[in-house]
Formats: structure tokens, C-alpha cells, sequence
């Protein structure tokens, strides 16, 4: 079997786990932070304004619909827009920053993103809801195309799992403080204009305040420069799978291909993008209709929603920055099928709790896991191919995002609306236990590799 590997476990197999592990310690994964190429840092700085203008537009967009009067049904379906934007946008979009750069393609992603998500705030029609948002997710995609290539390429492989973990912290952690934000805003408006904060004016200005934090953080991205990766792609390799762990070394032949006759690794793309899709389903039926889920079941106001959803993303955030220090000790796959077998229980536990303190702890248990395997599995997978295809597997991912995106919501709105607010749960849970069983499948045989070098 012939492929590409840059998987940095099967190099410790070889070159000794333990004495990289003796090396590694929570400070050293620390100070490595603040020893990187300026480009690390200017989109570092982008992702925490992206991760707030997230956070706040995930809190009062489908608020802000709901205020207007429409079902969950409808806003299914208006959560998947983004996503199917994303859908359209996103391979097209690897194969332009691939041809013209992924520079400029990002920054049309920051002006044009936050434009037509001012756009959404404005209108209050089914159309124009379901037309802008579906834009301003084809534009927003060049974001996940870009940023993580971007990474990849400007770090070397002992940094690369602590960045891109910094950069989920920054998203998913940090970024989370846009919670408060999200149900502040409505507040002070409400109190200024003297109506209930739920109603549509008050949260109208939380999705106009989203846009400004993409735009704003997202001028520094002017001062980025395109470089050549810190490590390029080693040379094909052909890897002989090693049954038993006691067998033989596996035979390596380097072949050294030239870059221009390098196939597209289909069949490894498959492997790959097949189990992100189910979990992808999962995540978008429970997290895009979470907010709305929480205002129906324990009728909520924006502030105390905010409240919730900030310390359920800054404690996921926070644990986030495990994921170096986990990947020393343990396999990536083996952690992110780990994490998702967890997940599933916790998902089913939100959707049946009791009560609101029972439905808060599922959420933060379940937040906490899932922003651990996020930059675990994205190194995985962009170790798995050449610098030449990265851009290309991002795209793949941003469609897979958006697919599971589009029809996770849609369906979890269908089965709130005409089931109950329970199954949606059930569904995302079932998905995720399928994506970690099929990545077990694909991925969970050892395997040796002698690198050439």
C-alpha cells in the first residue's frame, strides 16, 4: 500500500516515544507560544475576532428569527443556509487560494463576510433571511479553507498541534466571551428602547454588533506575507502495515515523485472526509439549535443565555490547550474516537435532563470534549497529505462542514418540530458513534513507518 505520511506518531515509533515524552512538560508546550513567525500571530489575531463574531452571531441570529415569530422548522433550515453557503463556496475557494494565493481570498473573506451578516440583521422576510444568510455563508468559507493551511504551513511539526490548539482556544475559549456579548448587547438595547430583550429590535443590534469584530480583527491580515512551508512534505513513501506489535520493521521504498506527478490521494481522502461528515451531522443537529433549544425548554433570556454559553466555551477553550500534551502520550485517533464515544451519552443526557442544572453540565462536559479533538483531529488530518493538497483537504472539510451543517439542523428542526426536543439530541448522538466507529475501521491498525530521511 503506497502513501504519504507525515504522521508524527509513527515517526515516535521508531525514534523512541518515551524520550520525547521526558522532553515535553506543560511549561515548554507554553513558552514554544511565544517563539513564532509573525503570520502565526496576524491570524491567531483574525481567529479571535472570527471566534467573536461566532459566538455572538450563533447567540442572536436564530434568537432573532425566533423573535420574529418563526417555527423551528424554519429555523432548521435557516441554520443550514451558512452551511450550504460554505457548500458551495468551498472547494472552489482551496482551488483559488491554491492558484492565486490564500492571502487574498482570506481578506475578501473579511470584508464581504461581516457585510452580509449586517445584511440578515436588517431584513426580517423569510426570502431575504434565507437568501443573505446562505451568501454570507458562501463568503465566511474562505476563512476555513485558508486559515488552517495558513497554520500549518508557517509552523514546524513540533509546534504545529500546540498552534493549531491555540487557535481553537482563541475560536472556541476566548472567542466564547462573545456569549456575553451576544446577551449584553440585546440587554442594553432593550433598557435604551424600553421593550423586552427577547423581542426583535433588541436582537437585530446583537447581529449587527457581530459583524463589526471580523472586520475590525480582520484588518491585520493586510500585513500577511505568503511564505513557503517551515517543513516541506518528505517523499513518498510505501508502507508495509505491520500486523503484531512485536513484528518486523516495515519496509520503506522512497520513491521521490516530483511534486507536478503527485496523484490526488482519493481513496485517503475518503477515509478521511466520510467519518467528518457523520460527526459534522451530529455536532450541526445539537449545536446550531442549542440556543433555541434552551429558550424553549427552560425559557431563557438572552443575558442569562449568554451567561451559560460563555463559561461552557471559555472552560472548552481552556482544555483545548490539552491536546499537545495529550497527543505526546496517547495516538490522535485514539483520542478523537475516545472523546466521541463520550460524546454521544452526553448529548442524549442534554435532551433528557431533568432540569436546567442537569442540561448545563451535559452541555459543559460535552463543550470541554469536543474542543479537545478539534485541533487533535485537524492536525491528523492535515499530516496525512502533502503541503501540494492541504488547501484541497480544507476545502473537503469545509464541505463536509457544510453538508453536515446543512442537513444536521434541518433534520434536528424537523424532529423538534413534528417529534419532540429530545430526538434531535438522540440523532446527533447515534452520528457521532458511527463517525468514531468508522474511523476505528479506517485508521486504528498500527502502522510503521521508516522515514526517509
Amino acid at each position: 500500500m503506497s502513501s504519504v505520511s507525515r504522521d508524527p506518531e509513527t515517526e515516535h515509533t521508531i525514534k523512541g516515544r518515551e524520550a520525547h515524552t521526558t522532553r515535553s512538560s506543560p511549561l515548554s508546550v507554553l513558552s514554544s507560544f511565544l517563539h513564532l513567525p509573525r503570520n502565526v500571530y496576524l491570524l491567531l489575531v483574525f481567529t479571535l475576532g472570527k471566534g467573536l463574531q461566532l459566538t455572538i452571531a450563533t447567540l442572536t441570529i436564530n434568537y432573532y428569527a425566533y423573535s420574529l415569530g418563526y417555527t423551528q422548522e424554519f429555523i432548521g433550515i435557516f441554520s443550514a443556509m451558512p452551511a450550504i453557503g460554505a457548500f458551495l463556496g468551498a472547494f472552489p475557494a482551496g482551488l483559488l487560494a491554491d492558484r492565486f494565493g490564500r492571502k487574498p481570498i482570506l481578506l475578501a473573506s473579511a470584508i464581504l463576510s461581516p457585510l452580509f451578516l449586517v445584511c440578515i440583521g436588517l431584513v426580517t422576510s423569510a426570502p431575504l433571511l434565507l437568501a443573505f444568510s446562505l451568501i454570507q455563508g458562501l463568503v465566511s468559507t474562505a476563512y476555513w479553507v485558508t486559515n488552517l493551511p495558513l497554520l500549518t504551513e508557517s509552523t514546524t511539526a513540533n509546534q504545529r498541534v500546540g498552534v493549531i490548539a491555540l487557535n481553537s482556544f482563541l475560536m472556541l475559549g476566548i472567542g466564547s466571551l462573545g456569549n456575553l456579548l451576544g446577551g449584553a448587547i440585546p440587554e442594553f438595547v432593550a433598557g435604551l428602547l424600553h421593550v423586552p430583550a427577547n423581542s426583535p429590535e433588541p436582537l437585530r443590534w446583537g447581529v449587527i454588533a457581530a459583524s463589526l469584530f471580523t472586520f475590525l480583527f480582520g484588518l491585520p491580515l493586510w500585513l500577511l506575507k505568503e511564505s513557503k512551508p517551515v517543513d516541506e512534505a518528505p517523499a513518498a513513501e510505501t508502507v508495509v502495515a505491520v500486523p503484531e506489535p512485536g513484528a518486523a520493521e516495515a519496509v520503506v521504498a522512497s520513491t521521490e515523485p516530483k511534486a507536478s506527478q503527485e496523484k490526488l490521494p482519493v481513496w485517503l481522502f475518503v477515509k478521511l472526509l466520510i467519518p467528518d461528515l457523520l460527526f459534522t451531522m451530529g455536532e450541526g443537529a445539537v449545536v446550531a439549535l442549542i440556543q433555541i433549544y434552551f429558550v424553549i425548554r427552560f425559557q431563557l433570556l438572552p443575558g442569562e443565555l449568554g451567561v451559560i454559553f460563555t463559561f461552557s466555551g471559555l472552560a472548552g477553550g481552556i482544555f483545548s490547550l490539552l491536546a499537545p500534551l495529550l497527543t505526546r502520550r496517547w495516538e490522535k485517533i485514539r483520542i478523537v474516537t475516545l472523546v466521541q464515544y463520550i460524546s454521544a451519552p452526553l448529548m442524549v443526557l442534554i435532551g433528557f435532563a431533568p432540569s436546567l442544572l442537569v442540561a448545563i453540565g451535559g452541555e459543559y462536559a460535552r463543550s470541554i470534549l469536543r474542543t479537545i479533538i478539534e485541533p487533535v483531529y485537524a492536525t491528523f488530518a492535515m499530516e496525512q497529505v502533502s503541503n501540494r493538497h492541504r488547501s484541497k483537504l480544507a476545502g473537503l472539510y469545509s464541505t463536509t462542514w457544510s453538508i453536515g451543517f446543512s442537513v444536521g439542523p434541518s433534520i434536528a428542526g424537523w424532529l423538534q418540530q413534528h417529534v419532540s426536543l429530545s430526538t434531535s439530541f438522540v440523532y446527533g448522538a447515534g452520528c457521532l458513534v458511527l463517525s468514531a466507529t468508522l474511523l476505528l475501521l479506517f485508521f486504528g491498525r498500527k502502522r510503521r513507518v521508516v522515514s526517509s530521511s
